[in-house]
């Protein structure tokens, strides 16, 4: 599992591996979302 905080999720944009970027994209909305 991994962690669902905002700074990991802006690093996962970076990754080359489209699914990651995907779901750190949702992290991040979710995150903001929540604020």
């Amino acid at each position: 599992m991994e962690k669902q905080d905002l700074a990991s999720a802006y690093r996962r944009l970076k990754s080359p591996n489209i699914k990651t970027r995907k779901r750190a994209l949702k992290t991040i909305k979710a995150i903001k979302k929540n604020r």
